[in-house]
């Protein structure tokens, strides 16, 4: 039973950062749809800095810059040239799955060294919530920190509280001397990190090696978390725990020779995300206050 739990709370993480990072750029009124992308330039980042460094941490900034690098390119587009947010993130995602293939070429059939586990002492050693909960790798404790960082950020600063203003009404905010670019530019940045550290995840810990679109969708399924979640971030937390569940038991089924198709089977985290938006979808016509108003709108100074 350990076993399966942390299996699915590993997962898990790379949904989780993704998700968070989405929520985060999308409070400011920015729809980044090139997740996919940034998740895929994360983790040929990672995988070639530790082949290149030897050292499996390296991996993690890696990942990082590269998910920067990929929503500076989103940024430019979307925020400075003014271009269709949706237009532009489903390019930069066909653009990054390009461009990873070819530069992970090289990669193909290199295996790397894994995340070390971290034991915090004493705690580690409860029975059965101690190996789940504090005996992980640096990038889970990192993702949890993100999701307590961001709850409080949002809810109880000033910043947190101007971002939401920016993703409320980005005229009111600018009229009032908030830089609604200079705003969208960071939480974008933030957005383009989370993805790469969760692309990065999967290549360091869950599969270390490369392998064209390992990211299996995964940044698709972050968008409907943030969704899901109701652009509450503790609530991802739930909703990643349950699609990493679905996609374990996924493979569970497919291992286990379930007499269900196994084309189903590999369908079944796509269907758990169209089940879940479209549950979702009742209550956001309901209470349209939960989406941030100004979503997907590029900002035009009238002045």
């Amino acid at each position: 039973m350990d076993a399966l739990i942390l299996t699915i709370i590993a997962t898990s993480i790379p949904l989780l950062l993704a998700a968070i990072g989405e929520l985060i750029s999308e409070k400011s009124g920015v729809l980044n749809l090139g997740v996919e992308g940034m998740m895929l330039s994360g983790a040929v980042g990672a995988l070639a800095a530790v082949l290149w460094l030897e050292n499996p941490y390296f991996g993690i900034i890696a990942g990082a810059l590269s998910g920067i690098f990929m929503a500076t390119i989103f940024s430019i587009f979307t925020i400075n040239f003014m271009t269709n947010q949706v237009a532009t993130g489903l390019g930069l995602t066909i653009f990054a799955t390009g461009l990873t293939g070819l530069a992970g070429a090289p990669l193909v059939g290199k295996t790397i060294t894994s995340l070390p586990k971290i034991e915090i002492l004493f705690l580690s050693d409860i029975p059965f919530i101690g190996p789940i909960l504090f005996k992980q790798d640096l990038i889970a404790y990192i993702s949890i920190g993100i999701i307590v960082l961001a709850t409080y950020f949002l809810k109880y600063t000033k910043s947190g509280i101007i971002l939401r203003a920016v993703g409320d009404d980005h005229h009111s905010a600018h009229s009032i001397g908030y830089s609604v670019k200079k705003i969208r530019w960071f939480a974008t940045s933030f957005g383009g990190m989370c993805a790469g550290i969760g692309g990065a995840y999967i290549p360091l810990v869950l599969t270390p090696h490369w392998s064209e679109g390992m990211t299996a969708g995964r940044g698709w399924i972050a968008l409907a978390l943030v969704v899901f979640a109701s652009w509450i971030p503790w609530r991802i937390i739930v909703g990643a725990l349950i699609f990493g569940g679905i996609t374990i038991a996924q493979l569970v089924g497919q291992a286990r020779g379930w007499p269900v198709p196994s084309q189903i089977l590999s369908m079944m985290p796509y269907i758990a995300t169209i089940i879940a938006l479209t549950m979702i979808s009742g209550r956001i016509s309901k209470n349209k206050n939960i989406v941030p108003a100004s979503l997907g709108k590029p900002f035009i100074d009238k002045h």
